[in-house]
């Protein structure tokens, strides 16, 4: 019996050594930021993304994992080479810690989980997503976009007037941004004529028919989205304990592949910081019971 075991075991290890894929990095490369990445971590990688990542992501990270049907938002098309939440504007490459920051928190509303990874294993596993991308990612050539020093933020209202920065966000997200020609209106018609002739001499006038409707959008991801209503919504890259720093450098940097600009060169930072505070404010009624009247009251 010992002995049957024994040659079992070793076929065992024959079959499974056959079976393995050989690898298929052989030399390093260099990515984005001129970065060197070893192939011993691109292979590490690619043993970590198969685990873990290509059920939903694909093979060859396209989206289209065998249980991506069905999921809300899809899964990321890695071989677009765009990324929606990076610390950085829209459009420029981020830089790698965003990435461990969505692999550690995940994305909330989506299937995209906290991942309880050692800090090596998410280095390896998004050098190789990289590589699914190399127009984007791979050369010396490719710069990476300018970071958001969150050490230099300041913001000018704190807890202390967060009431006066949701005043002043509410008639920004109504007024000045026009927030509810993709989102949603949050606010009356008497409201917004009032906000209107205060900041620019003028009334709104009558609203419009879909002033209190999300407007679908297209995107660069080959699929519709849909902009989040803030009282309902999960908003993907906002943590509880830094919920108004992370929605402030979404609205800073936008969100790639979207029609969710960056608002850095257009709003000035105290409004930006008000708008933070504003959209904050809005999801609090997610789970409260005043969310029916409030809502029901923008109808009126």
């Amino acid at each position: 019996m010992k002995r049957f075991l024994t040659l079992s075991l070793a076929a065992l290890s024959v079959v499974s050594f056959v079976g393995c894929e050989p690898t298929e990095f052989k030399e390093g490369v260099v990515m984005a930021g001129g970065q060197y990445v070893s192939a011993a971590t691109l292979n590490k990688g690619k043993q970590i993304y198969q685990e873990y990542c290509m059920a939903c992501h694909g093979v060859d990270g396209g989206g289209d994992g065998v249980a991506s049907k069905g999921l809300q938002p899809p899964p990321r098309n890695f071989k677009l080479g765009i990324i929606k939440f990076g610390n950085v504007v829209s459009g420029e490459l981020p830089h790698d810690d965003a990435i461990y920051k969505a692999l550690k928190h995940g994305l909330n509303g989506s299937a995209m989980l906290p991942w309880d990874l050692k800090q090596d294993q998410m280095v390896a596993v998004w050098q190789y997503i990289k590589t699914f991308a190399p127009d984007t990612w791979i050369g010396k050539d490719k710069e990476l976009g300018k970071k958001f020093d969150r050490e230099k933020f300041k913001d000018p209202f704190t807890i202390a007037r967060r009431q006066q920065a949701i005043e002043l966000g509410r008639k920004i997200y109504h007024v000045e941004a026009n927030c509810q020609s993709c989102h949603r209106g949050y606010v009356t018609e008497a409201e917004m004529n009032l906000m209107s002739k205060e900041l620019t001499g003028d009334e709104y006038g009558e609203l419009e028919e879909d002033f209190y409707k999300l407007k679908i959008q297209e995107s660069d991801h080959g699929y519709a989205v849909v902009p989040p209503d803030f009282t309902w919504h999960e908003l993907r890259s906002v943590r509880a304990d830094k919920a108004v720093e992370d929605i402030y450098v979404r609205l800073l940097g936008g969100v790639g592949g979207t029609a969710m600009p960056a608002w850095k060169d257009t709003l000035e930072d105290h409004k930006i910081w008000a708008l933070a505070y504003y959209i904050d404010y809005l999801r609090g009624y997610k789970n409260s019971a005043k969310r029916q009247n409030f809502v029901a009251r923008m109808k009126k």
